[in-house]
């Protein structure tokens, strides 16, 4: 090979690029597809996306200085009719399309899909507040369905261990994105809901486009979740991302932190309110005991200013009969309310990890402070910590030894 004919990478780039901007019918060109991938940098009020069919993409730019004139706020899913000049981006070698104008062209498929999908199951009653389940006040067991390695697993757990750290959380990981993503999250469900001990359900994940977010309008999903016993709250992507299993689901949450806020109360709030039950039985016995008080001393000195001295003594005997009942009515309230009391005492004793901690059990978090529920998550040489009810112990794993998988202790 002559060294005439070798030709550097940015060489090769810059002569595509000059074919481009040579051929009059791409400087000018309307392009029609549907957005996706769309993303609008703040700082700059730049808009990246892609415009696709059932065939191909195309990358376009959309620059401050051109879209700053848009009559309205394209979206994912949006057909849309995008006019400019097609040229070679020499950093990434990939051409793409840099948007002069753009103007709306109806809806695309996917955004079409989900409208069709969520009239149907709404004329079906899926969405129906009468068929929501109502949440625990205080959930002793919590399952939970998300991704292990996404930011949702690790903001819900931390808002729920602030808030309410006696609730046990079984963690079924899944697929929250792509063709698997679906089916997996079916099983978990159905799984969970089987073992009739879970008081509630969190499907979370984090925002996404629409194509990201698409497992969860499926129309299996939103019949599985219809069907369940359990009360099921979703919680998938933010504030303005919605999907068809936030409709079917009996309570939305806008982010997984907004999840572990809306089903667990918060330990103090709960404390706060037996403490003025308590305070407000004693008040209304009190002022019960003021009242026959002044009812006593009213007849007593009605009697002696009005009757025999017989009458007295008949009188002051039903006086006696009287406080004697007002004296049992009240032991008995007062017991009976104080039954109450120790009651929600003994029910937040029992569920404090501290107390269960100090029999003797512990639990075992790595190097990154995430806890391990299972032996498939260690390596030897690992170095983890071994937390006890008033301290931790930093081991280093020298043998692993594993007995049955999860799938086989769910089963069971």
């Amino acid at each position: 090979m002559s060294e005439a004919s070798i030709f550097t990478v940015s060489q090769v780039s810059n002569y595509l690029k000059s074919l481009l901007l040579r051929d009059r019918l791409l400087q000018n060109i309307n392009v029609i597809g549907e957005i996706s991938n769309f993303k609008l940098h703040k700082p700059s009020g730049h808009i990246y996306f892609t415009l696709k069919d059932s065939q191909s993409i195309i990358r376009c730019v959309f620059f401050s200085g051109k879209n700053k004139n848009l009559k309205f706020s394209p979206a994912e899913g949006m057909m849309v009719v995008a006019r400019g000049n097609v040229s070679l981006y020499e950093r990434s070698g990939y051409y793409q399309l840099y948007v002069e104008e753009l103007k709306p062209e109806g809806i695309g498929t996917l955004y079409l899909a989900f409208e069709q999908l969520k009239e149907k199951l709404q004329n079906e009653g899926l969405f129906d507040e009468k068929n929501k389940k109502p949440l625990p006040l205080i959930p002793r067991y919590v399952g939970l369905v998300t991704s292990p390695t996404g930011a949702a697993i690790k903001d819900f757990l931390t808002t729920l261990k602030r808030r309410f750290p006696c609730v046990q959380v079984i963690f079924f990981p899944v697929p929250v994105q792509g063709v698997e993503a679906a089916p997996r999250i079916i099983e978990a469900l159905r799984r969970l809901d089987a073992l009739k001990i879970l008081d509630v359900i969190v499907l979370t994940r984090g925002g996404g486009s629409l194509e990201e977010l698409w497992p969860f309008n499926d129309e299996a999903l939103a019949r599985v979740i219809f069907a369940m016993n359990t009360p099921l709250v979703n919680a998938v992507g933010h504030e303005t991302d919605f999907t068809i299993a936030d409709f079917v689901a009996d309570r939305r949450a806008s982010t997984p932190t907004a999840a572990a806020q809306l089903i667990a109360p918060e330990k103090g709030e709960l404390i706060h309110r037996l403490e003025m039950f308590e305070n407000r039985l004693r008040n209304r016995i009190s002022g019960r005991l003021r009242e026959k008080n002044m009812a006593l001393d009213f007849l007593a000195r009605a009697a002696l200013q009005q009757y025999p001295r017989d009458i007295i003594n008949q009188g002051q005997q039903r006086i006696d009969e009287h406080w004697q009942r007002l004296m049992r009515i009240i032991a008995y309230n007062i017991k009976l309310k104080g039954a109450e009391i120790r009651s929600y005492e003994e029910k937040l004793s029992a569920l404090s990890p501290l107390k269960i901690m100090g029999r003797g059990y512990t639990f075992v978090v790595d190097e990154n402070n995430r806890v391990l529920n299972s032996t498939s998550r260690l390596r030897e040489g690992q170095d983890i910590s071994v937390v006890f009810y008033d301290g931790e112990a930093n081991c280093r794993v020298r043998e692993i030894k594993r007995k049955t998988s999860l799938d086989n202790q769910l089963d069971r």
